[in-house]
């Protein structure tokens, strides 16, 4: 197969077979797949050190600190079982924060140091295992590398993981040390008599005193310190650096949040790091700043090998991290200061799609709310701005981002150059409103057995609806899935696909036949997404192939068949009515259904403009998404959507159910990387699906 010369993907010769695509490689890497940044380079720690000394008086990493709480008072009012209406006062509370304040690598490297001897004093030694359970932030990091410094291996728990999921990774890893955040301890209350191996816990935060009280008199087999106790017990116990010298060596053990079963512990070696850092600086080092130091904003779980991919390659190639929060991220989250990404003012930026698709609706709701000539000069800008980006002419552009869209580009801090998305689809028309508005997004496709990337878009392209080129650490074959008619064979090669080189995981912690499962003999990662190799050389993701040998064949409508729910999901949630969608199909039924967190601002103006309710009034949320004249307009959105893009009749949803309460990983109702749990989903919403499959 040959790709144009532009294309960064080759076709390596004589590689493919009777059920199988050739073996497909970046151009990088024609004769060798990319394995380290340079020669001195072997493991995580290593990458530090060697950044650490050439660079130690350099920012590295920023937070901000709790300032105030700010609580705020506002009426509501509220339907009662008997139809009385009622008014009632609901609380909300909002972070007043620091600026940001900087570590310099030396500075950092030092505290790193003292924590890893802490530890030791402790009782831990090279080899063993630490668990962190903690959101993100700067102290996650730091901690995280004080176990590199004693080649300590971590094991990683979502904040979000629950009683269950966490249990289960500390019994199965036999941890006896836990890194957390002060309010996290509740949670360590719950499981510490199911987890006797446990015995130290550190804290960061400042914790609740009745919850240190509870834990001493119920879990006094507990040691508990502070992050400030460890850091004392470090300097009084100095233990000499016990880095990592063999590649092979497990760095990380993440576990998954367990939305098919218990979690699984991938285990991610020093090597595999290494090699992803190494491919993305490649990438990295055609768009990286000659004038400035880059500056990242980091939100994202740490305990997602994505966010951890970012930090270690953006950190090797020069840039300081600033640690945000997917709560303080805008000014409207915050008081008597900026948000998050306005006050570090970011150069570089990776979020999930949920993060770009809630700046385009809120971009979108300002436009709404301006004049119409506003509304038109918008229009106009975007229309010709998106024509110079396609026809490779953006230096035509930047009198339209000085005088049109650079108050947009200030909602994200006005420094906004590259944003990287990952972790599930983003819808095209995102894509490219992000691309012509904000700044250029470029887009990949991995998972965490393959240590984040497979493949990545060049990101200077702006291409849409691909996921770009291979990276030059892996090579990739499609295999083929007869029963669905994806076949190496196709005009365009079709199939599983397959991942194979120094990025794919060690295996599964402790579950050999899962490994066996996941890997073949020869090295392959088979990943159960289905791809198309393009013209160009880019990939593109199909379908799963799960969704085929998971359809009941013997129904009158096999709805899982035929439909991808993750496509239409992506392409539904540019409704300007759409927080979040599940599509929901049961194989029984001849339609889909979604369902549907919505856009609060807009769910009020329908009730407004259909007259539902008296002007002044302000009814309950719930009350709302329940009317039916409401959930008709959202559904006829939702229709106008599919038409718009030429969805088969099978894939255009025929009711909807209006969900008022916000999906979070708090509820179990996403993943802590904001993926859908569907079968939380599904069964939290039983009542109302039933309702509405007539």
């Amino acid at each position: 197969m040959q790709f144009p010369k532009s294309s960064q993907t080759i076709a390596v010769p004589n590689t493919g077979t009777l059920t199988s695509s050739p073996v497909f490689r970046n151009k990088v890497a024609e004769h060798g797949l990319v394995e380290r940044p340079r020669d001195d380079v072997h493991t995580i720690h290593d990458l530090l050190a060697v950044r650490t000394a050439e660079h130690p008086t350099t920012q590295m990493l920023g937070q901000r600190r709790i300032l105030n709480i700010v609580e705020e008072q506002k009426e509501v009012e509220k339907t009662l079982p008997d139809g009385t209406k009622v008014t009632e006062l609901k609380t909300w509370k909002y972070f007043e924060l620091s600026g940001y304040e900087w570590l310099t690598w030396q500075e950092a490297s030092d505290l790193a140091k003292l924590y890893a001897s802490g530890y030791r004093a402790l009782g831990l030694q090279p080899g063993d295992k630490l668990t962190i359970f903690a959101e993100t932030s700067r102290d996650w990091f730091l901690n995280a590398w004080a176990c590199f410094n004693q080649s300590i291996t971590i094991t990683t728990a979502y904040a979000t993981l629950g009683e269950e999921g966490l249990t289960y990774s500390l019994q199965e890893s036999i941890v006896n040390t836990i890194f957390t955040n002060a309010d996290l301890l509740p949670m360590i209350l719950k499981v510490a008599k199911a987890c006797p191996v446990l015995k130290n816990v550190v804290y960061n935060g400042s914790a609740d005193i009745k919850i240190l009280e509870k834990l001493k008199a119920e879990a006094g087999h507990l040691n508990i310190l502070s992050l400030h106790d460890l850091r004392d017990l470090g300097e009084r116990n100095v233990h000499a650096s016990v880095p990592p010298t063999d590649k092979d060596n497990v760095a990380l053990i993440m576990y998954t949040s367990g939305s098919t079963g218990p979690p699984k512990g991938v285990m991610i070696t020093h090597g595999n790091m290494v090699a992803v850092v190494a491919a993305n600086t490649i990438l990295a080092g055609k768009v990286w700043s000659k004038k400035e130091q880059e500056v990242m904003l980091s939100f994202l779980p740490l305990a997602h090998i994505l966010e951890w991919a970012l930090e270690m390659t953006y950190l090797w190639c020069g840039a300081k991290i600033g640690y945000g929060n997917i709560k303080t991220l805008t000014d409207a989250s915050v008081r008597n200061c900026k948000g998050d990404i306005r006050e570090l003012r970011p150069t570089l930026m990776g979020a999930v799609p949920a993060v770009y698709e809630g700046i385009r609706k809120g971009i979108e709701g300002k436009i709404r709310d301006s004049s119409k000539l506003a509304q038109a000069m918008f229009r106009g800008a975007f229309k010709m701005k998106r024509f110079f980006i396609n026809n490779k002419l953006n230096f035509l552009a930047y009198p339209l981002d000085a005088i049109v869209f650079s108050k947009v580009k200030a909602q994200v801090g006005g420094k906004l150059r590259l944003a990287f998305c990952g972790g599930a689809p983003l819808p095209m028309s995102t894509h490219e409103f992000m691309n012509v508005c904000v700044t250029n997004v470029f887009v990949g496709y991995g998972m965490t057995e393959g240590t984040a990337s497979a493949t990545i878009q060049e990101p200077a392209e702006y291409t849409i609806g691909n996921v770009g080129y291979p990276v030059a650490d892996v090579e990739i074959t499609l295999v083929d899935v007869p029963e669905a008619g994806y076949l190496s064979t196709n005009p365009l090669p079709q199939g599983e696909i397959w991942v194979r080189g120094p990025n794919v995981m060690k295996g599964y912690f402790k579950q050999p036949e899962l490994t066996k499962e996941a890997l073949t003999t020869d090295g392959w990662l088979m990943t159960g997404d289905v791809g198309q190799m393009n013209k160009d050389g880019t990939l593109s993701i199909i379908d799963r192939k799960r969704t085929w040998s998971n359809c009941r064949t013997e129904s009158k409508f096999v709805v899982h068949g035929i439909i991808a729910l993750e496509k239409l999901e992506s392409n539904y949630k540019v409704s300007k009515f759409v927080q979040n969608i599940c599509v929901y199909a049961d194989s029984e039924k001849s339609y889909a259904i979604a369902l549907v967190f919505p856009v609060e601002k807009e769910i009020r103006i329908i009730a407004t403009t259909l007259g539902l309710y008296p002007a002044g009034s302000t009814p309950e949320f719930k009350e709302l998404c329940e009317r039916k004249e409401v959930r008709a307009e959202v559904l006829k959105s939702l229709k106008d959507v599919a038409k718009s893009i030429g969805l088969k009749p099978a894939e255009i949803v025929g009711q909807v159910v209006l969900c008022h309460e916000e999906w979070t990983p708090q509820n179990g109702l996403l993943t802590a990387v904001m993926k859908l749990q569907r079968k939380q989903i599904a069964s939290t919403y039983r009542t109302e699906i039933q309702a509405v499959y007539v």
